[in-house]
């Protein structure tokens, strides 16, 4: 009989692997709560390095800095989905790893994880895997045209997918992307898109987030708006989904599942093994931010209270907004009721993700309007 292990408490010593945003915001979190923080990343000057106790500039590959990474932490965790999996099994020799190599392994491979998804019976827009280009002419019967041609692995934030209409474009796309292995798959007439922000513990217990409903600005998110304007019933059964993919996957901490809705159902387009853009918002109206949650799913802990407490609309902010002498921010923190947070990154670029500003107001309408309003200001 195996006993639960001992909770990691304030004053040890937590790792993660990778330094853009979502570790900043996991930095911090972990450091008010009492913990200090090593993080592994090549760029010395990550958004993450800047707020951590140490910053090891190394590649996540170096066998010498994940061997002084798992030596120095009680455990770690991952900023991003395309962490190598064998780093994460080189670190449990040393310490606790949350989430574990075979969950992250699933995510990154858009192949494996469609395929994974098919055969754990979640619904999922039809697709076909393309491994070469002879492959297309049977992928575009499978998924009709127009359809999307997505790189299997590396691709995100609309980079690495193609929309193609025939095949001498399927065609062309492919031999674009260097003939790597690639997923078709088929358009569906959308209603809108989803998320569900979660954390399951290693006792299995599942803790949901209010459901988000997103929309997208050439392939990157631009505005998440929450509570979701759906059904109850829809807004359970992607709860009851969301928690299902958890659990199937034996999945420890923090996770957002992201949803098509077509013709009043649900279908799963992505799962991210991390916390997630459209869980920004529960840094201010929540009683427990996703980042707390990740540090505490991973050192053990009880999982924090999710409840909203408050109506919230969150957008994003990305480079393109850098030119005339920069965002103004004058407008924006004119409003007691808008909570800005930058990310530290000192290049501005088109599509890049500066940072965010959530709008509190109890009247939801009300803070999607000064939201959209504050967007076209900036």
């Amino acid at each position: 009989m195996s006993s639960k292990p001992l909770p990691i408490l304030p004053g040890a010593t937590l790792g993660i692997l990778g330094g853009g945003q979502l570790g900043r915001m996991f930095t911090i979190a972990a450091r008010t709560m009492g913990y200090k923080v090593m993080v592994l990343d090549p760029d010395f000057a990550s958004p993450a390095g800047q707020m951590a106790d140490v910053h090891l500039q190394a590649d996540y590959t170096d066998h010498g800095a994940l061997k002084q990474l798992g030596a120095a932490c009680a455990a770690v965790t991952t900023e991003f989905e395309n962490v190598p999996a064998a780093s994460l099994i080189e670190l449990t020799n040393h310490c606790r790893v949350s989430p574990g190599a075979e969950s992250v392994a699933i995510a990154q491979d858009r192949s494996h994880e469609k395929t994974w998804l098919r055969e754990h019976g979640f619904a999922t827009a039809p697709f076909a895997l393309v491994d070469s280009e002879a492959d297309l002419d049977a992928a575009l019967a499978v998924t009709g045209a127009p359809a999307l041609l997505k790189v299997s692995r590396f691709g995100y934030d609309g980079k690495g997918q193609a929309r193609v209409g025939t095949l001498e474009e399927a065609r062309a796309a492919y031999r674009e992307f260097g003939g790597q292995p690639c997923v078709l798959e088929g358009f569906v007439q959308l209603e809108l898109e989803v998320s569900v922000v979660l954390a399951r513990s290693d006792a299995g217990e599942c803790a949901l987030f209010p459901i988000a409903e997103n929309r997208h600005d050439n392939g990157i998110l631009d505005v998440s708006i929450v509570p979701a304007r759906v059904s109850d019933t829809l807004a359970r059964q992607a709860r009851e989904m969301a928690c299902a993919v958890a659990d199937k996957l034996g999945y420890v901490g923090v996770m957002a599942v992201e949803f098509f809705v077509a013709g009043g159902q649900l279908m799963i387009n992505e799962i991210a093994p991390r916390p997630h853009n459209s869980g920004h918002y529960t840094l201010d109206a929540c009683v427990t931010d996703q980042f707390e949650q990740q540090v505490r799913a991973l050192c053990g802990l009880p999982l924090g209270d999710t409840r909203l407490l408050s109506p919230v609309a969150m957008v994003n902010i990305l480079g393109n907004r850098w030119h005339n002498g920069g965002p103004n921010w004058d407008a924006l923190l004119a409003h007691g009721n808008i909570k800005l947070h930058l990310y530290g990154k000192e290049a501005a670029r088109p599509g890049r993700k500066m940072g965010h500003f959530n709008v509190l107001d109890a009247d939801l309408p009300a803070a999607l309007a000064l939201a959209e309003k504050m967007r076209a200001a900036l």
